[in-house]
């Protein structure tokens, strides 16, 4: 009887470690595979399109979002890798936000940061860098390494910390730059080639700005060295890439001084500091101009152009912030795990096809690091959006050679160069894509040292909390 008992009581237990551990060997391929996701407010597409909104591209392709993208992806990733995937997807305010979740004990597998976020996390060694795999382009499935355009992969790969490049820890999202959105009917175009416009007592209380130190910070710094910035002897330098990046991320004791002076003139001008309201504020006419991110700037002008409504978009002629958005894979999260490791670069891989790249381009406003792939979908969405109607006699050739295409041959070049009409050389398709001119007086912010970002933070708390209007 006792023996009986004992073998009843092992029995038990090996069954219990079996169901705890998601079922007995004969049953492993039903394990699930957990992938916790963090990512931007309303940064990816939801599904849910009208059938009227279904993007009809020049090849007769149609692309229409139904489904939730994460949905999709579970999906796709059983039926691609015979394994399933569960994500849970949860999302994030700001870079600050993300960082304090994680630093509080929150675990995640995928992230998708900003630029100096990732620089961050890569400098304290809590990134997973991905795999060759990952990176190898005569896989299918890799849309990512197959699709990314060389500019933003030159980008990455040209960014080092510690000694590695960033393309190693971190794969393109969205992109873009800062510049100003501006109402053509109330705002000069002359007065929008500098950011100093920002500080004119003709448009007091007619302008927002960025509630964001950092980008606030490289506005004023343009303000700051305006007339150098401009000179022939800068912009002609051999060293001007150089020369320009230490510029702009210049955060000494007398810069920052200098800096907190602007922000509080600019601060006093301003009608509000934002990060929101500043779109709805110009589509109502309550401003005239709104500091913003290239992005923002397309949703600002389509929603504008409902109420009849033409905005425009400029990039001032100092310079302007490159800024970018990747995803990560947290080294406490993927702990190791083979198998979840595998699914976090899929889910990336997924999102980068050119469909689901479309996808979120069309649901946020912001412009995709994909450029193509085994297609050429994404130059084709490029031209569904901006691209003239063949009986417009209007128009301008504006080229995007530069993203789509790292060849020189003038001939493939000429291939990306869109046909649009003359007004949209200073509206949608110049925010989606700025011009190689904008481009080349772009530099990326750097993440700063603890010493600095104390510096820039007390200066900012000064013009949030006691520059009052």
């Amino acid at each position: 009887m006792k023996k009986n008992c004992k073998y009843l009581t092992a029995l038990f237990s090996v069954c219990l470690v079996c169901l705890l551990q998601g079922g007995c060997a004969g049953n492993s391929e039903n394990k699930e595979t957990v992938l916790r996701i963090a990512n931007w407010e309303e940064y990816m597409d939801e599904g849910g399109w009208d059938e009227e909104e279904q993007i009809e591209l020049a090849d007769g392709t149609t692309i229409i979002g139904k489904e939730n993208m994460a949905d999709e992806f579970e999906l796709w990733y059983e039926k691609t890798y015979g394994e399933k995937v569960r994500v849970e997807y949860s999302t994030f305010g700001t870079n600050e936000d993300l960082y304090n979740q994680m630093t509080l004990g929150d675990t995640f597998d995928l992230v998708c940061p900003s630029e100096y976020m990732i620089m961050k996390m890569m400098e304290e060694g809590s990134l997973e860098p991905y795999s060759d795999e990952f990176l190898d382009k005569e896989n299918p499935e890799n849309h990512y390494s197959r699709g990314v355009s060389p500019y933003i992969q030159q980008i990455f790969g040209d960014l080092h910390i510690g000694g590695s490049p960033l393309s190693s820890y971190a794969a393109g999202y969205m992109w873009g730059v800062m510049g100003i959105v501006y109402n053509p009917s109330a705002v000069s175009d002359e007065d929008v080639k500098h950011w100093s416009m920002l500080l004119d007592s003709k448009y007091k209380r007619r302008i927002t700005m960025k509630d964001s130190v950092r980008d606030s910070y490289i506005v004023a710094l343009g303000i700051l060295n305006e007339k150098t910035f401009m000179s022939p002897s800068f912009l002609n330098n051999p060293r001007y890439p150089t020369l320009l990046k230490e510029a702009m991320n210049d955060t000494g004791n007398k810069t920052v001084q200098q800096v907190e002076k602007i922000l509080s003139r600019m601060r006093n001008n301003a009608y509000s500091l934002e990060i929101e309201g500043g779109k709805a504020d110009m589509v109502t006419g309550k401003v005239v101009a709104n500091m913003q991110w290239s992005g923002d700037g397309v949703y600002t002008m389509d929603e504008a152009e409902q109420d009849g409504i033409e905005l425009s978009y400029a990039v001032p002629e100092e310079c302007s912030n490159l800024w970018f958005d990747g995803w990560c894979m947290m080294k406490k999260g993927i702990g190791g795990d083979s198998q979840k490791k595998r699914a976090a670069e899929a889910f990336v891989n997924f999102i980068s096809r050119p469909d689901n790249a479309i996808r979120n381009m069309y649901y946020i406003g912001y412009t995709s690091a994909i450029a193509g792939g085994e297609n050429d979908w994404l130059f084709q969405y490029a031209d569904w959006c901006y691209g003239a109607e063949e009986e417009e006699e209007d128009t301008e050739e504006y080229s995007l050679a530069y993203f789509f295409t790292d060849k020189k041959d003038k001939k493939e070049r000429e291939k990306y160069v869109l046909d649009v009409p003359a007004g949209q050389v200073k509206r949608q398709v110049f925010a989606q894509y700025p011009t190689e001119e904008v481009i080349n007086r772009s530099v990326v912010m750097e993440n700063f040292n603890d010493e600095e970002n104390q510096r820039i933070s007390r200066m900012w708390i000064n013009i949030r909390c006691f520059d009052g209007f």
